[in-house]
């Protein structure tokens, strides 16, 4: 394989508005609404040349429900955990888990839930 496993994430949202406040506020991203028939997807910034996968926010009630115990964790690459950290409850999400060291090799991790009640997971190197 040529290319890094992961090539794309989708969140599922029941509040579309909601989710944009919070991924938008916490990362301090901007996030493009799009309407695609049933669906409404919230892109996430994506520069091609850029390490890491891309993905949407997606609002699809028939196929998406979000889960705060089950399915996948996904990992947002951050600078320092603690400075996003500093922003979840303000933007309305909960820390499941704080910072903290995974090893000194890989970093640090924390957990938190999103409003609409998904389990992201946040990783920094330092």
């Amino acid at each position: 394989m040529k290319k890094n496993p992961i090539g794309w994430i989708e969140i599922p949202v029941s509040d579309m508005d909601r989710a944009i406040s919070f991924y938008s506020s916490v990362f301090q991203i901007s996030i493009q609404k799009i309407e695609m028939g049933p669906v409404t997807m919230g892109w996430l910034p994506n520069d091609g040349a850029a390490p890491g996968a891309s993905g949407a926010l997606m609002h699809y009630p028939d196929a998406y429900k979000a889960s705060l115990t089950h399915g996948p964790v996904i990992y947002f690459n951050c600078d320092d955990v603690a400075q996003e950290l500093s922003r979840i409850e303000a933007a309305g999400g909960k820390i499941l888990q704080t910072k903290t060291l995974i090893s000194e090799d890989m970093g640090y991790m924390a957990l938190i839930s999103d409003p609409e009640g998904n389990r992201i997971a946040l990783h920094s190197d330092s």
